[in-house]
């Protein structure tokens, strides 16, 4: 058996990790998001690599003997976070668990530990992974050696080859030392030369090969700056060199041959889970060996018919049903077969069967015959494009468990049915694989799995109709999220038209923007660059134009939006550049990412409405994401006019609620000043800056309006003293004043925020005006920053969630008097607290009364619902 060695640099990948992760803490307050994210990674790698040796290397400490050689090495770095420090000792002790051998050498980094057994294994020609998120290891890459460099965080990893290195950077792996010589690192502070990027680097090792032929061609170097850093520096970029290069012979006392590895023992792993609270990666270290036998041996006990033909006597009028399809985008995805479950038996319908079958047709659409389905929205689309419009649908598992379990993220049947003690379905991935490798199995395999699926749904609606009943959250199921997943599930098979030239020509445009704003930029910093690098940005930045550092990170300084939006007063440069990233978001994500997903043969975007995903309730859309079209920007808001009515002489018609939060909040806290305020229909910005200023009405400025409506909708969201501060640009001394006076000219809201957080500790949730729930198990932490998120989240989820569930069944109300009203009309979009439908333009009066009207009544609250509207040839037109 050939040898398989993968070495993973421990400090590197649980730094990522860290920041790449919120804070997370088990119920003992031990915090394990770097630990948990380190995990996730590690048992991708266990599961794709199949190493047969394995470390993790890690750093002895902060002196190392580059320091003998360079004070200042790795000088400048912040202190690690203490929350970070706590996890190393939790995951050497995951590590232990897992039997994964881990190594550190005092006076060494993890680098040359790596280093030199990747060179053991090397000589032996073993296959070597080496695992980081430091692209100094590059220097590692060879003919046997891959380096793997995490990117987006921990999710993604980069493989680099000496091949992929000289493709993607024209540079072999020996350069890595002298690219670092010539350009220097900032995240370690290795001075390198200076006024060298990568670009110049590149650019002479390309020409030069190596750092002592630059310097033996010093001559021909093009440049004079150049030429004279190179020369007042050559100590410099030696010493660098020295300080990049990986010790490949460090005295370690291991060998490849000490570091094999057979596995983990599955009963030590899922106790450290369990210690942990790793509780949703239990089920990826089980023994798939042990527990296959009785999972087969259930599949042998349910007996299921493979249908050839189908008949009026499969049917009882009392079916659950699962349309399958394997792919999250159902708009694309063929259907691959149905199961039928009733009190007769269970039944796999191949696809091509019934669809071509009246009987079937005939059993679907009929309202009488009901129907327990999974996912109603998308089972609705998937016959939609079947031309079969199915009725009688009574329960929705999908949507069940989400009510029940908000915060779970796999509400599939499996997943289900194992939360409610059922081990007897197999994961999606288990049939069908994952990922490329994505295959339909053989019939019997794909009938089997679907029909044990819908046997699981049969058998377990009871008992999931019982526990939504004693939540009471039945009605929640019934009455909303069920009829408003057909309504979606219309919208969606429906679509919105497109002007694809419309939106061309905004690309070009953009485009004309981008590169005249590049050309601003280029003239303002003194030179051309990559301005999508941060690692080219940041020496223009802040050592070339010498704007205040605020940030470092491990690779160098930080361009984030944060910062530079801290910046924008200090150079003309960072106004310019900001709204470079602005426009050219808008260019990729949302002109060219509009045109890949429009279908060609009716110039329509099918958006896809996520009904199970916020624990708030709120709906999102995916596919594209049409909710997130970002309208500050005029050239955001003109993207809007791309969208127009589906048919010649309609218009498109928007509304959307006035401040629904706000008045949801004056509701939900009962304040008598905040009522009053908008049942007088009074301007509730105004009103507030007049009781948080002490100033008349006729005395409240523009900036006094402004920062009250940041304290309105702060309040909602639980905001800070700290959090109003950065959002207003104060001090947060004045925020915490301000928010004080909120507090003392509203008492009542003042007296919610404290009972909403009391009763969240004793029930362990906070639920909406229609019974929507959210679990707050973190509202007990002994972590001040988990407490205090919870604490907020408390807060605002009755406001945020009562909000979204109102536009919910205004949704429903409006389709069924649309109906009623035998109108043309149709409601195309959900954006938020706006509707956006298309109609006749002849139906614009009956729409001016119709919709308002339905907005506006379709809950009683103690203030008074507002709707806004209008219309036009186009979305951007309705506003």
């Amino acid at each position: 058996m050939s040898k398989k060695l993968v070495l993973i640099d421990g400090n590197s990948i649980i730094y990522r990790a860290f920041f790449a992760l919120p804070l997370l803490n088990n119920d003992k307050g031990v915090y394990t998001n770097a630990v948990y994210g380190f995990t996730t990674m590690l048992l991708r790698i266990l599961e794709e690599e199949k190493p047969t040796h394995l470390l993790v290397a890690f750093d002895a400490g902060k002196t190392t003997f580059r320091h003998s050689t360079y004070k200042e090495y790795k000088g400048g770095r912040q202190k690690t976070p203490p929350e970070l420090s706590e996890q190393f000792p939790v995951l050497k002790e995951l590590l232990d668990a897992f039997s994964i051998k881990h190594y550190q050498l005092d006076q060494y980094e993890a680098d040359d530990i790596i280093g030199t057994l990747s060179r053991q294994g090397d000589k032996e020609d073993w296959k070597v992974t080496v695992i980081s998120g430091d692209k100094d290891l590059l220097q590692l890459a060879s003919e046997h050696v891959t380096v793997n460099v995490t990117k987006k965080g921990i999710s993604d990893m980069e493989k680099y080859t000496p091949d992929y290195m000289v493709e993607k950077m024209e540079i072999t792996p020996d350069q890595i030392i002298d690219l670092k010589a010539l350009m220097g690192d900032s995240s370690d502070n290795i001075p390198g030369v200076p006024g060298v990027g990568l670009k110049t680097a590149t650019k002479l090792l390309k020409q030069y090969k190596t750092l002592d032929e630059v310097y033996n061609h010093l001559d021909e170097v093009s440049g004079k700056k150049l030429k004279e850093n190179l020369t007042n520096h050559k100590a410099d970029a030696f010493m660098s060199k020295e300080l990049a290069t990986i010790e490949r012979d460090s005295p370690i006392e291991i060998s490849v041959d000490d570091i094999s590895y057979d596995g983990y023992e599955q009963s030590k792993v899922s106790a450290v889970f369990k210690d942990l609270g790793f509780q949703s990666l239990l089920s990826r270290v089980t023994d798939e060996d042990a527990e296959e036998p009785a999972a087969i041996e259930n599949m042998k006990d349910l007996s299921f018919t493979i249908a050839e033909e189908i008949s009026e006597n499969m049917f009882t009028g009392d079916e659950a049903l699962v349309v399958e399809m394997i792919g999250e985008n159902y708009h694309q995805a063929v259907i691959d077969g149905f199961g039928i479950v009733n009190e007769k038996g269970a039944y796999f319908i191949p696809a091509d069967i019934a669809l071509y079958s009246d009987v079937f047709k005939k059993w679907a659409e009929d309202e009488n015959k009901t129907k327990s389905v999974f996912d109603a929205k998308k089972t609705m689309v998937a016959l939609l494009r079947n031309d079969i419009h199915i009725k009688g649908i009574t329960f929705d598992m999908f949507l069940a468990s989400y009510l029940l379990n908000p915060a779970e993220n796999n509400h599939d049947i499996p997943a289900i049915s194992k939360r409610m003690g059922k081990n007897d379905v197999l994961f999606d991935e288990e049939v069908y694989g994952k990922g490329a490798k994505i295959r339909v199995p053989e019939q019997a395999k794909l009938a089997d799995h679907i029909a044990r699926k819908t046997a699981s749904l049969f058998a377990l609606k009871d008992q999931m109709e019982g526990q939504l009943k004693e939540n009471e959250q039945y009605e929640l199921l019934k009455e909303l999220e069920m009829p408003l997943a057909l309504i979606l599930g219309e919208m969606e098979h429906l679509g919105v038209q497109v002007d694809i030239s419309r939106l061309e020509e905004m690309g070009v445009d953009l485009k004309e923007r981008l590169d005249t704003l590049e050309k601003e930029v280029y003239d303002l910093a003194g030179e051309s660059f990559n301005l999508n690098s941060p690692k080219q940005l940041g020496p223009i930045l802040f050592e070339k134009l010498k704007l205040p550092v605020i940030k470092k990170t491990k690779t160098g300084y930080s361009t984030a939006a944060d910062v530079l939006e801290q910046l924008q007063h200090e150079h003309e440069i960072i106004p310019k550049l900001l709204l470079y990233r602005q426009l050219g978001k808008l260019h990729s994500t949302y002109i060219e990412g509009l045109l890949k997903v429009v279908r060609q043969d009716t110039n329509k975007i099918h958006t896809r409405f996520n009904q199970a995903l916020t624990q708030t309730g709120r709906l999102s859309s995916i596919e594209p994401n049409l909710q997130n079209i970002p309208i500050r920007l005029e050239e955001g808001r003109k993207i809007r006019q791309a969208f127009i009515p589906a048919e010649k002489d309609w218009i498109m018609f928007a509304a959307d609620y006035s401040q629904i939060e706000l008045r949801v909040l004056a509701h939900i806290a009962n304040d008598e000043k905040l009522l009053a305020a908008f049942k007088n229909d009074q301007d509730i910005h105004t009103q507030t800056a007049m009781d948080v200023f002490h100033v008349e009405r006729d005395e409240v400025t523009s900036n006094m309006r402004r920062q009250a409506k940041a304290v309105n909708f702060g309040i909602v969201y639980g905001i800070s003293d700290y959090g109003l501060s950065q959002n207003l640009g104060i001090t947060r001394k004045e925020a915490k004043r301000f928010i004080e006076r909120y507090f003392e000219s509203y008492p009542g809201v003042k007296t919610y925020m404290e009972e909403i957080v009391q009763e969240a500790k004793h029930k362990g949730f906070v639920t909406t005006l229609m019974n929507r729930r959210r679990y707050l198990p973190e509202i007990t932490s002994r972590n001040f920053n988990v407490r205090s998120f919870a604490e907020r989240t408390a807060m605002n989820t009755p406001i945020q969630g009562s909000a979204a569930d109102i536009i919910k069944k205004a949704m429903i109300d409006l389709y069924w008097k649309l109906k009623d009203e035998k109108l043309q009309a149709r409601i195309l979009l959900q954006v938020h607290d706006e509707l956006i439908l298309e109609a006749p333009k002849e139906e614009i009066d009956k729409l001016k009364e119709i919709v308002p009207e339905m907005m506006e009544n379709t809950v009683e609250l103690n203030v008074p619902l507002k709707v806004d509207y209008a219309y036009g040839g186009s979305w951007f037109d309705a506003k």
